[in-house]
């Protein structure tokens, strides 16, 4: 970890330097983030690599507050005599924009940390000794799993392994400095079989944590994608209706996201949200409970603080149907006369039930069981979504066909008053964190 050390330092002093270069150009007020990321991936197809990169990049980017008038730059020249002639310039062009005084600083007792590095453990240790061998290792091993995996009908496969850290400082003129790093690990695979009516059926399989050991391994990966594949063989619309509607713990997300928009404020502010005015209010059943854990040890959001700088902290979002907070900044609080909570979301975490969601099916008539989307829209002013699905009909509980060429559509000031169990499967290879879902009378519309 001494050269992630070293780089936390280095542009700790860089954003130091920003911020100070600035102020003496004549900024009121400035916020300046220098950051270092590197990544690499490997795709393989056919038994060789289809396509490798490795790219690293550092940048600055500014936000500045002069004569009362808001502006954020970026650059990745950082060379000294370019960063001058930059910040000269961003400032003098902040100066011809309009006045927004509420862009000012948060208060600095809000701002800081709660939570230490090496409790968030978002960098892996190994991380730093992992080298081109281990990763084209990797690769190749999760393509032989798939290749030995692949039924007779398989038109393509490909494989997927990625990883990457970055590392940042953030600093502004009234006293917050602080650095924070992450690391990450992806691996995946997509195939395309023959379906006996002619068309190609595709299917995927990703995986992403931030510690190596935590993502499964290529025969997990292989199985899965192989399965789903094979599933979506003769798949198809069914009559339209209301169906029950399991909705599988990585898919979840989806129809979770429309809630999310409207709790913005961004969308409070521009009167787009459907929730405005509800806090306090029931929003979903009694089983709807979320709450937003930025502290959560390995969690693809962590963090120990928000784009504002304030300390992260876990907050209750919605607790037994009724919402309790809306994600306001420190620009939108001050917009809209409210208390500041945070600007943006961070891991969200739904409490699992005790049954299987294979449980829970087989006791309705006709069940939907939803496993992934395909396109789709919402609108979060007025709450309307609809998606297109990919999943499979179940009649007391066994599968009967493959199901797609759907789309499932609702509202969210409905929808999820229609949650009626939550399964014992949290899905953990995603910034939501959340079991399978049942809901009913869940409208879909097919033939």
């Amino acid at each position: 970890m001494s050269d992630v050390n070293t780089q936390r330092r280095d542009l700790l002093d860089l954003a130091e330097r920003v911020v100070a270069r600035a102020r003496a150009l004549g900024a009121d007020e400035v916020t300046a983030v220098a950051s270092r990321g590197s990544h690499t991936s490997i795709t393989r197809r056919d038994g060789k690599v289809e396509q490798a990169t490795e790219a690293t990049s550092r940048s600055v980017s500014v936000s500045l507050l002069v004569d009362e008038r808001f502006s954020s730059h970026g650059t990745s020249d950082l060379r000294p005599d370019a960063l001058d002639a930059f910040l000269a310039r961003a400032i003098d062009a902040t100066r011809y924009l309009e006045t927004d005084p509420d862009r000012r600083l948060p208060d600095p007792a809000l701002c800081g940390r709660l939570v230490s590095d090496d409790q968030l453990e978002q960098l892996d240790p190994d991380h730093l000794s992992y080298t081109a061998s281990d990763r084209a290792e990797s690769a190749e091993a999760l393509e032989r799993a798939v290749r030995e995996r692949s039924p007779a009908s398989t038109i393509s496969s490909a494989t997927y392994v990625a990883d990457g850290v970055s590392v940042l400082a953030r600093v502004t003129s009234n006293g917050f400095a602080d650095t924070q790093a992450d690391g990450w690990f992806t691996g995946g695979a997509e195939m395309t079989i023959t379906d006996p009516d002619g068309r190609r059926p595709e299917a995927s399989a990703f995986y992403g944590a931030r510690h190596r050991a935590t993502l499964p391994g290529a025969g997990l990966i292989a199985d899965e994608v192989v399965a789903r594949a094979l599933e979506r063989v003769g798949s198809g619309p069914i009559a339209s209706g209301a169906y029950t509607m399991v909705l599988e713990n990585r898919a979840a997300r989806q129809i979770l996201g429309v809630l999310g928009g409207a709790l913005s404020g961004n969308a409070l502010h521009h009167q787009r949200s459907c929730l405005a005015g509800k806090l306090g209010e029931r929003i979903g059943s009694d089983l709807l409970t979320i709450v937003d854990d930025p502290t959560v040890p390995r969690g693809l959001a962590s963090r120990p603080w928000d784009g504002d700088g304030l300390i992260a902290e876990r907050r209750p979002i919605v607790s037994n149907g009724v919402l309790q907070q809306y994600y306001l900044g420190v620009y939108y609080a001050r917009k809209l006369g409210m208390p500041v909570t945070t600007g943006g979301r961070s891991n969200w975490i739904l409490p699992v039930g005790t049954r299987s969601w294979q449980e829970i099916a087989a006791e309705h008539k006709k069940v939907i069981f939803v496993n992934g989307f395909l396109g789709g829209n919402n609108n979060a002013a007025t709450g309307d979504f609809s998606f297109g699905i990919q999943g499979v009909l179940l009649e007391d509980g066994a599968p009967t066909r493959p199901v797609s060429e759907m789309n499932v559509s609702g509202n969210t000031l409905t929808i999820f008053h229609q949650l009626v169990e939550a399964a014992n499967d949290p899905w953990t290879f995603s910034s939501v964190i959340t079991p399978s879902l049942v809901f009913t009378d869940v409208q879909f519309s097919g033939m």
